[in-house]
């Protein structure tokens, strides 16, 4: 008869779930293998390549964002002469190479100043046409044949430069009112191409336009002349890593790593990546610049190979499916085949009429009795009910209850040999301590990394603090509608200022745009940046600057006009938060100089001690000794607090060893999971665990599957047929599954009818013949 369910089907996906984890097993151990460069160290390049050009990305907007905010400025007294109103125009505070005011009717240059500003292929009508947005940047080559980044913005001056300009157009080609009170031109900056920051020793990093060009070139200070050279196989790698780079931008993949060839006994690995992955859709992702960072590595010394223990691991397993199959069939499955067609054969017996049963053939025939446990007594009660049917003895009393092992001990006791394979999977093999599985050259670049997060935070901090102090400059002597224009257009252009306000010579606050501050400076002096409060639940960093007296200039006629006052900006968390998030580096902090938190990519409570004191002592290897600006520390330590946490390779780094953050005293810090590096020995310790945690996964759910559908219907089933074998007439059995004991149990019940009409015809006393009852199964 066709089974739904049953005892075969359990058994058969045991089997073959542990035949497939044992090929995984195979597959997945014996294809890892020992590289003598691992790819921990070549992803770890291209993060720092990644790391570099945002850096120059965020630079270069940096750059054009203060010259478009300087030229819409409000021009001062005297601009409308080009050269005093190209020298105002010029953006404090960034490293200007040459500047030049265009005229866009005629393209000829108005005034120049610095260096000689590359204008070839410059269309002046074209950038300033009416409906365009802002002037994205572009590169170009000066005289010297030196590389340029040209930054542009559009201009509004006075008309009376008009007449200086007809003063020295020799052409006379110049037309238009004269009367015109404003008129616009193009200021065009030049900036040299800064080279990439790169940090670790012996690292080098360049910078690449779109046509291969090396434009910038930089090395850390342990970096030796000679491996500022490339051999001989690298000199086309910049072109090709900038035509990767280009190709690349649609579908995102614009950054990766190369390994060069070895010699010296080091090898060369070289990460690279666009700078408009990192700026997105920044002034600088129309360039075409990619960043390549490289430094030499030694090879790793050749490691076990995982072929023997992967083969060994996978026969064990077959040899334990094998042998657990064999047993669940032995003494379970083919018992409860036999039980079935025994009862269904004595069930034919007694439904036969008794012209047909001659020789009660059916009946005659004893039932085999196989198997332990339940089966076994199943067919020992079968064997009576056949012997009762023939009239050759009576009921039988039912057995005293002993606790015998039967299938449910079977059962356990194959769960237990799974787990002897998946167990020490799981928990003893290929175990490497992280201290020695770890590469020296991957501590380095988790401490390069975190060198270079500081480094970025530095950077916009200082970039806040010169931006402020050119508002500052344009507040000086404004009227109260200009300058509340000045804060709004300040914090519109960075938003990382939460609150802007200016502060009078008391401290109080005169003018504000923004959120509700978090709380005032008190009689502020010069300029910089602060940690404002050392408690609470925001912490408060705020970059101040000295608003220029005013005494002098023109319209100040009382001596409020003049007083000292300052401008505060007050930076918002998140955006720490952000600068310090990068893929690949895990858990970062930014402490304070008693190494409390102020920011994280993590969730943290402001003021809050690192999570681990080995990270507290960590830090404290960076703190300045007298006399010396602090150095960056890392190591392979436990980062974390949960139990169970393995080992973090930690970096920290000082914020800045000069300048205006330098005397904050902050710190970065940094721990990535040792088992989220992809080491040799890692993956091989991860996919061991796997194969043992699948082993015990699919172990336990057949045969949790074979206990419900078989074994507890079993024992329920044993109990039925010994009772009615005992004697027991009024249980009427119900089937209650579609399989092999619901079969029997459908047999078990024509006997129990054919024996009650058998007690009838005997003569037996029907009244005194309870209702029947229930307790064996249940209705259908």
């Amino acid at each position: 008869m066709p089974m739904l369910g049953g005892v075969r089907p359990p058994i058969a996906a045991l089997l073959c779930a542990l035949l497939a984890v044992a090929g995984l097993t195979a597959l997945g151990l014996g294809t890892v293998h020992e590289q003598d460069v691992p790819q921990a160290l070549r992803d770890a390049e291209r993060q720092i390549a990644e790391d570099a050009a945002d850096s120059v990305g965020t630079s270069i907007n940096a750059s054009a964002r203060a010259v478009r905010r300087s030229a819409a400025s409000d021009p001062p007294a005297g601009s409308s002469d080009p050269a005093a109103a190209l020298r105002s125009l010029l953006p404090t505070g960034h490293p200007v190479g040459g500047g030049v005011l265009l005229d866009p009717r005629t393209g000829r240059p108005l005034a120049a100043s610095g260096e000689k500003v590359p204008l070839a292929g410059v269309d002046a009508a074209a950038l300033v046409r009416p409906g365009t947005g802002n002037i994205a940047p572009r590169m170009a080559v000066s005289g010297s044949g030196a590389p340029r980044v040209l930054l542009f913005a559009r201009v509004t001056v006075p008309a009376a430069g008009r007449k200086q300009e007809e003063n020295h157009d020799q052409a006379g080609d110049l037309t238009g009112d004269q009367e015109d009170e404003e008129r616009e031109l193009l200021l065009v900056v030049s900036e040299k191409v800064a080279a990439p920051a790169v940090y670790g020793e012996g690292r080098t990093g360049q910078l690449v336009d779109r046509n291969g060009k090396v434009c910038a070139t930089a090395a850390t200070v342990a970096t030796t002349r000679a491996a500022l050279a490339p051999p001989a196989g690298h000199r086309a790698l910049p072109a090709a890593a900038a035509n990767a780079a280009h190709a690349g931008l649609p579908t995102g993949d614009v950054s990766g790593s190369v390994l060069g060839a070895g010699h010296d006994g080091l090898r060369k690995v070289t990460g690279w990546a666009s700078v408009a992955a990192g700026d997105g859709k920044g002034d600088a992702a129309g360039l075409g610049l990619t960043v390549l960072t490289g430094r030499e590595v030694p090879p790793v010394k050749e490691g076990a190979d995982h072929t023997w223990f992967a083969l060994v691991a996978a026969g064990a397993l077959v040899v334990v499916a094998v042998l657990v199959t064999l047993v669940l069939w032995g003494t379970m499955q083919r018992p409860l085949l036999q039980l079935h067609l025994s009862a269904a054969r004595l069930a034919r017996g007694v439904g036969e009429e008794p012209e047909e049963r001659g020789e009660r053939a059916e009946l005659v025939r004893p039932v085999p009795v196989l198997g332990f446990g339940e089966p076994g007594r199943i067919g020992r009660a079968l064997e009576s009910i056949r012997r009762q049917l023939l009239g050759e003895t009576g009921p039988e009393p039912e057995p005293p209850v002993r606790r015998r092992p039967g299938v449910r001990a079977l059962v356990l006791v194959c769960a237990l040999v799974i787990a002897a394979w998946g167990v020490p999977l799981l928990f003893l093999f290929n175990r490497v301590p992280a201290a020695k599985a770890v590469p020296a050259a991957a501590v380095a670049d988790q401490r390069a990394r975190t060198e270079a997060a500081a480094d970025r935070v530095q950077r916009s901090l200082v970039r806040s603090r010169t931006d402020l102090a050119a508002a500052a400059s344009a507040l000086s002597g404004a009227p109260p509608e200009r300058a509340t224009e000045v804060l709004r257009r300040e914090q519109a252009d960075h938003p990382t200022f939460r609150s802007l306000y200016v502060l009078d010579r008391t401290g109080a606050v005169v003018r504000q745009v923004g959120k509700q501050p978090l709380r005032t400076l008190v009689h502020p002096a010069g300029g910089g940046i602060t940690q404002v409060n050392t408690s609470g639940k925001i912490p408060a960093i705020a970059a101040y600057a000295r608003i220029p007296t005013a005494g002098k200039a023109k319209g100040a006629k009382k001596p409020e006009d003049t007083a000292p006052a300052v401008v505060v900006a007050e930076i918002g968390v998140d955006a720490l938060d952000d600068l310090v998030s990068r893929p690949g580096l895990g858990s970062v902090w930014v402490t304070d100089a008693h190494h409390r938190v102020l920011a994280a990519s993590v969730g943290f409570q402001a003021f809050q001690p690192l999570p681990s004191q080995r990270l507290t002592r960590l830090v404290a290897k960076t703190d300045a000794a007298p006399g010396s600006a602090g150095t960056p520390a890392s190591a392979v330590l436990h980062a974390g607090t949960a139990p169970g946490e393995g080992l973090s390779v930690a970096a920290a780094a000082p914020l800045a060893q000069t300048g205006p953050a330098a005397g904050l005293g902050w710190r970065v810090v940094s721990a990535e999971p040792a088992a989220a590096l992809k080491l040799a020995a890692y993956q091989v310790q991860a996919r061991t665990m796997l194969a043992g945690l699948l082993a015990l996964s699919v172990g336990g759910a057949c045969l949790g599957w074979l206990h419900i559908v078989v074994v507890r219907p079993l024992r329920t089933l044993t109990g039925c047929a010994e009772r009615l074998a005992g004697g027991d007439r009024r249980t009427v059995l119900f089937p209650v599954h579609h399989d092999e004991c619901g079969s029997v149990t459908r047999s078990l019940e024509l006997l129990r009818q054919a024996l009650v009409d058998r007690d009838r015809g005997a003569g037996a006393d029907l009244a005194a013949v309870p209702a029947p009852s229930f307790e064996c199964g249940s209705a259908p």
